[in-house]
C-alpha cells in the first residue's frame, strides 16, 4: 500500500517501487484503499479478460434466444423509454 501523502512526497516513484514486485498497488487516503495503481500492461491483461466475459455472455444470451433484431432508430427508441421507465 502506499500512502496520499507519500504519493505526494515521492510521486510516481512511489508506484514505480510499489509495482516491482507486485501487479497492483493500493493508495490509501485516510487509512483506506481509496485507489488502485497499476502497469499498463497488467491493465491490458484485465481489460482483456473482461472483454472475453462481456463476449461470453453475449454469446450465452443469443444460444438462448435472448436477443432483439431492430434497426438502429428502433434500438434507440427503445433505450430511450426504458431509460425514462427507471
Amino acid at each position: 500500500m502506499i500512502t496520499a501523502n507519500e504519493l505526494k512526497i515521492k510521486g510516481i516513484k512511489a508506484i514505480e517501487a510499489s509495482l516491482k514486485d507486485r501487479k497492483e498497488v493500493g493508495i490509501t487516503v485516510r487509512g483506506k484503499t481509496k485507489y488502485v495503481a497499476m502497469t499498463l500492461e497488467q491493465y491490458e491483461y484485465m481489460r482483456q479478460i473482461e472483454l472475453d466475459h462481456a463476449y461470453q455472455e453475449v454469446m450465452q444470451d443469443f444460444e438462448k434466444g435472448i436477443y432483439v433484431i431492430e434497426t438502429a432508430e428502433e434500438h434507440i427508441s427503445r433505450v430511450w423509454k426504458e431509460s425514462k421507465i427507471e
